[in-house]
């Protein structure tokens, strides 16, 4: 089997260190390190630093003078809506394509059903069909609060891109882009009719590359591949975001989201194969006490989505519905 090829090679933004100077001046990422022993996951050079306090390193623990904003954090998942590939029944992994027609009413419908549930914070792929859902999703909450791109490929990218108003900044949702979140890289697949593969290879071959957890497409990059990867990241980026009491929003991918869930509900190789997720619509947890707790399902168009009705989220409805 060929080496899978790099992610760092096609991702068009890359995990840094961002500039106190973006966004909000409290601390948005204190790392802390909540590794499982089933994923056998390795510190990876990439890894993103505090967001915003350069001097805080990862290895460091959550200082003292750093108020948790609440015990509790929502954490809402999100798999992009149709792609145009997806309608042409193409392998798509980490070729970059948009969103059809229907994609765009998926997202705008996931943004209507996590309408009420606070967010400070979205992580997206580095595709764009992840982020045109998460921009579109965001249209429909009620803060009405502007999702805003971190660009940090260059210092010169971070200096045009300052927000130079603080009121602004208050209106504003920083949004992360990572290729550790992108799609399972699909190799010689990508591009390739799924039918037709099926005919070519034999429909056990494909079913082995689409499901299995250790095998790989030619060149490609198996699910457990695609699960170090994105759950290291969430390890060392997102979760110290709840652990500070932050609300984040992921938009992703079937595959990353699947390995994301596989951590969460503590899944098994197996269990984590047949996992389904339907596009655009949202799932839900609620990190407490080092825990996440399950308040949604997106298994399939039959489910009732996103819901929440927690003593907190209430609040924050009644809240907006005081300022609106």
């Amino acid at each position: 089997m060929a080496t899978v090829v790099s992610h760092q090679a096609i991702a068009s933004h890359k995990p840094s260190s961002f500039k106190a100077s973006h966004f909000p001046k409290e601390p948005l990422n204190v790392p802390i390190k909540l590794r499982q022993k089933q994923f056998k996951i390795q510190a990876t050079s990439s890894s993103q630093a505090p967001l915003l306090d350069p001097v805080l390193s990862p290895s460091k623990t959550i200082p003292q003078s750093y108020k948790k904003k609440s015990n509790e954090a929502s954490l809402i998942l999100i798999r992009h809506g149709e792609s145009l590939w997806n309608e042409k029944n193409l392998f798509t992994g980490c070729v970059d394509v948009p969103l059809t027609e229907k994609g765009v009413a998926e997202a705008i419908q996931a943004g209507k059903r996590i309408s009420n549930i606070p967010v400070d914070l979205i992580f997206t792929s580095s595709l764009i069909r992840a982020q045109m859902t998460a921009m579109l999703a965001m249209t429909q909450h009620r803060c009405k609060k502007v999702p805003i791109i971190l660009h940090d490929e260059s210092e010169k990218a971070q200096t045009w891109s300052h927000v130079f108003s603080e009121e602004t900044r208050k209106q504003s949702i920083p949004v992360i882009a990572a290729w550790q979140l992108n799609e399972r890289m699909y190799g010689e697949l990508q591009g390739l009719n799924k039918e037709e593969t099926a005919e070519r290879y034999g429909t056990q071959q494909v079913h082995e590359w689409r499901r299995s957890y250790h095998i790989p497409p030619p060149k490609g990059e198996s699910l457990e591949m695609c699960a170090e990867r994105a759950v290291a990241y969430f390890e060392d980026n997102i979760q110290p975001e709840l652990a500070f009491g932050n609300n984040v929003l992921i938009a992703a991918h079937g595959n990353s989201l699947r390995s994301i869930i596989m951590y969460l509900d503590k899944l098994t190789s197996q269990e984590v194969t047949s996992l389904e997720l339907s596009t655009g619509l949202p799932l839900l947890y609620i990190f407490k006490d080092r825990k996440f707790m399950r308040r949604g399902s997106p298994v399939g168009p039959t489910e009732a989505g996103v819901y929440a009705y927690t003593k907190r989220l209430a609040q924050y409805r009644q809240t907006l519905d005081e300022t609106l």
